[in-house]
C-alpha cells in the first residue's frame, strides 16, 4: 500500500512539475504566436523625404502585409538621428516599437558627442536591411573629368579645393577625411546642415565636389548636371556599374557605404525578436520592396543576428580609429 501511495505522489508530483514548467513557457509562447496583435510603430531619425524614412515606408508597406497589422512611421529627425534613437531606447520592450538605425546615429554619433542612449544597453541589434555607396561627384562644367585630375590639382594647390558635406561625422565627411587620409592631400571642409543644402551649392559651382549618398545626386546625374567621378564601394555598383570605384581611380582603402539597420528596445522578449527575424527574412527579399530600394540607390540585405553584431563591431572600430586620428567632434 505504501508503494501504491509513492508512487501516485511521485506521478502527481511529475504532472505539477510539468504544469509549473508550461505555465512558465506559456507567456513566451502566447507572446510568440499573438505578436503582433495591434498596430507597430517604426521609428524614423531623420526628416520625411530622405533615403531612411522612404526606405521604412516600403518596409512598413511590406511588413503590414505580413502581418495583418499596420506598421506606422514615427517621424523622430533631429541632432543628426540621435533623437529617434533615444526615442527608441525609452519605448517599452514589447516588440511594437523597433527603429530603424543607420551608421550615423548608430556607430559614429556615440563618438563624436556625447548622446542620451547607449548601443549596446539600450537596443538589440535585429538584422542588416541595407547598404548603400556614396558617389564623388562635380558640377558638369568642372575641369575635373577624372578622381585623377582631382586629386593632382589638391596635390598641386594645398588646400584650396574645397567639398561639401553634410555636417561633423556625416558620411560625406568621413568619405572625404578617409580620401584625404589616403591620397595624403588636404582640401577644405565647408560644412551644412543637410546634404541637400550641399548640393545646390555644388550645382551652383560654389564648391569643388562632394562625396554624397546616391539620392540627392542620382537625378543630376543622369540629367548630366553632376558628373560622377568615384563610387565607395568595394567593388562596382550593380546599381551604378559605369562609375569606377577609388581604387580604380588609383587610391586604395576607401571604402566607405552607409548602411540602415533594425533595432529593438533591450529587454524585447526573444521570441518577439525572433519574430522580427523571421519577418524582416522574409520582406528584404522581396521583389518589388528590392527594386524600389535600388531606386533609392540601396541594396536591400538581410542575415542573422551574429552577422549584424559582427559588422557593427568592425564599422565601429573604423570609424573610432579615422574620427581620433583627425579629431573630429560635432558642432
Amino acid at each position: 500500500m505504501k508503494s501504491v501511495l509513492t508512487s501516485r505522489r511521485r506521478v502527481a508530483g511529475g504532472l505539477f512539475a510539468c504544469a509549473a514548467l508550461m505555465a512558465g513557457l506559456a507567456p513566451g509562447l502566447a507572446t510568440a504566436q499573438a505578436f503582433p496583435n495591434k498596430p507597430v510603430r517604426l521609428v524614423v531619425t531623420y526628416p520625411p523625404g530622405g533615403s531612411s524614412d522612404l526606405m521604412a515606408r516600403i518596409m512598413a508597406g511590406k511588413l503590414s502585409e505580413l502581418w495583418g497589422h499596420q506598421v506606422l512611421i514615427e517621424s523622430k529627425p533631429g541632432a543628426a538621428g540621435s533623437i529617434g534613437m533615444e526615442f527608441a531606447a525609452r519605448q517599452a520592450a514589447d516588440g511594437y516599437t523597433f527603429v530603424i538605425g543607420n551608421l550615423g546615429p548608430a556607430a559614429v554619433n556615440p563618438l563624436i558627442s556625447k548622446v542620451p542612449y547607449n548601443m549596446d544597453k539600450d537596443f538589440i541589434p535585429v538584422m542588416l536591411t541595407a547598404t548603400g555607396p556614396n558617389i564623388m561627384v562635380v558640377p558638369a562644367n568642372s575641369p575635373y573629368r577624372t578622381l585623377a585630375d582631382l586629386l593632382a590639382d589638391a596635390r598641386a594647390k594645398p588646400g584650396a579645393v574645397s567639398f561639401g558635406t553634410s555636417g561633423p561625422g556625416s558620411m560625406s565627411h568621413l568619405s572625404t577625411e578617409l580620401l584625404m587620409r589616403e591620397a595624403k592631400i588636404k582640401m577644405v571642409n565647408v560644412p551644412y546642415k543637410g546634404g541637400g543644402q550641399a548640393v545646390n551649392d555644388l550645382l551652383g559651382g560654389q564648391l569643388g565636389f562632394m562625396i554624397s549618398d546616391a539620392l540627392p545626386v542620382a537625378q543630376f546625374i543622369k540629367t548630366n548636371r553632376l558628373r560622377p567621378l568615384a563610387i565607395t564601394s568595394g567593388a562596382r555598383s550593380p546599381l551604378f556599374p559605369d562609375i569606377p570605384t577609388f581604387a580604380e581611380g588609383g587610391v586604395q582603402g576607401i571604402v566607405a557605404e552607409n548602411w540602415w539597420g533594425a533595432f529593438l528596445p533591450a529587454g524585447t522578449p526573444k521570441a518577439i525578436v525572433d519574430s522580427y527575424l523571421a519577418a524582416l527574412t522574409k520582406v528584404m527579399a522581396d521583389k518589388e520592396l528590392i527594386e524600389k530600394f535600388a531606386g533609392l540607390g540601396v541594396v536591400a540585405r538581410s542575415g542573422s543576428q551574429a552577422d549584424f553584431r559582427t559588422f557593427l563591431a568592425a564599422e565601429t572600430a573604423k570609424y573610432a580609429k579615422l574620427v581620433a586620428d583627425n579629431n573630429i567632434k560635432a558642432d
